[in-house]
């Protein structure tokens, strides 16, 4: 995440559990706030500094006309500002507020779906091209839930799984889309049965880990000349990932 990523342009209203401020967001050196209603009710544009935090982690931070200093953590990823303010008088205030976006940004920003693509994909060939059980811990939620019925509960079950896979298990990942907090990723894995299997496996993504999981798998029908048909997994369909 680097600066070009802040959103510029967008407008949202952060809750607080006593006002609600509006955000405009003018560019990486400005914005305008607005505290709708309550004792610090006001409208000003002020000079801000932000520093990229990754994933989706911004720290804005400025001085008001009447001396108070305010640092905003605004975390796209989970829609929250955590806030920290010290007000003229020495008062200081630490906020958490949800944020409710009332005007997009000039151009996407999300890399959501990107790292989450990248985690899935990471995932994948860790255990079923590599067979490295260790990558379990890294990638997998404690609470990890499976819904494959074959497939036991947790990250201990499918450690000792991945631990005990023969070298002839190898996978191959094609297409992958990712929405919100869930990517499908469509590919085939040979030697998991008698003949190579495509499959779809679906996850959600929880503070950056696999938290659960689907999967439909179908055994490979070849191409016939005969049927004229389309294969049903080509490596290749990954580049056409969004």
């Amino acid at each position: 995440m680097t600066l070009s990523h802040f959103p510029v342009g967008q407008e949202m209203d952060v809750t607080y559990p006593d006002f609600q401020v509006g955000l405009t967001l003018l560019s990486t050196r400005q914005l305008t706030f607005e505290i709708k209603d309550g004792p610090f009710a006001r409208t000003e544009t002020v000079d801000i500094q932000v520093v990229p935090l990754g994933n989706g982690l911004f720290a804005i931070s400025w001085q008001e006309r009447d001396g108070a200093t305010v640092t905003n953590v605004q975390d796209y990823d989970r829609g929250v500002v955590h806030s920290f303010a010290t007000l003229p008088d020495g008062q200081f205030l630490r906020m958490l507020g949800t944020i409710a976006v009332t005007r997009p940004a000039e151009r996407r920003i999300d890399d959501l779906p990107r790292r989450n693509r990248a985690l899935v994909l990471d995932a994948m060939t860790s255990l079923f091209q590599r067979r490295d059980a260790s990558a379990v811990e890294r990638l997998y939620a404690p609470g990890y839930i499976q819904h494959n019925p074959d497939i036991p509960q947790g990250r201990d079950a499918l450690r000792a799984l991945v631990a005990d896979l023969p070298e002839t298990v190898h996978y191959e990942p094609g297409l992958i889309v990712a929405e919100g907090a869930f990517v499908a990723i469509h590919g085939r894995i040979r030697g998991w049965a008698e003949t190579p299997q495509v499959v779809v496996d679906m996850f959600r993504v929880e503070d950056g880990r696999l938290a659960e999981h689907w999967d439909v798998l179908q055994n490979e029908v070849p191409v016939t000349a005969a049927k004229a048909g389309i294969a049903m997994f080509d490596p290749d369909e990954g580049v056409r990932a969004p």
